[in-house]
């Protein structure tokens, strides 16, 4: 019996001494991987214009998961009426959908600066389809847009 506690107690150490690593080093997204905290400089000066993000093709989103650590994700942005909005199918299926369902606090990774908002779901439809046109002319892609439906996030300040 004191044998297993001991390999257990071994076990629980690295796994915290590997996460104090992965907290001080970050391990931000790449592709398709997701990563866990995003590290940069934080800007907590309001953005009143984020047409900026048009040059940009993706940004990297964290979100804060039930099991207390970051998950992030790379994914697109638009600009439209410069305000910044994230757009995704499969809310369901997606991790940082449902995390940002639970808990809306978001941190945004543009360039090397980190963004601390809110992300909330777009429900007018007005606005929602100019969202998806924005992103369609953006990426150079077809509207409406094919396949299963789009969930468009709103990134507000805190």
């Amino acid at each position: 019996m004191t044998k297993i506690l001991k390999v257990l107690g071994a076990v629980v150490v690295c796994l915290v001494l590997v996460l104090v690593v992965l907290r001080v080093v970050g391990l931000d997204p790449q592709e398709r991987r997701p990563g866990l905290w995003l590290r940069g400089d934080v800007n907590s000066a309001p953005v009143a214009d984020w047409s900026f993000t048009d040059q940009i093709k993706t940004v990297k989103v964290q979100t804060n998961s039930w099991y207390l650590l970051p998950h992030s994700v790379t994914t697109f942005c638009i600009a439209y009426n410069g305000q910044l909005y994230l757009a995704t199918t499969r809310t369901e299926t997606r991790e940082w959908s449902r995390n940002v369902a639970r808990d809306p606090r978001v941190r945004l990774k543009i360039g090397d600066q980190l963004y601390d908002r809110s992300a909330s779901v777009v429900t007018d439809p007005a606005e929602r389809e100019g969202v998806l046109q924005a992103r369609a002319k953006k990426y150079a892609q077809k509207y409406p847009p094919a396949g299963p439906p789009f969930t468009v996030y709103h990134i507000v300040s805190d």
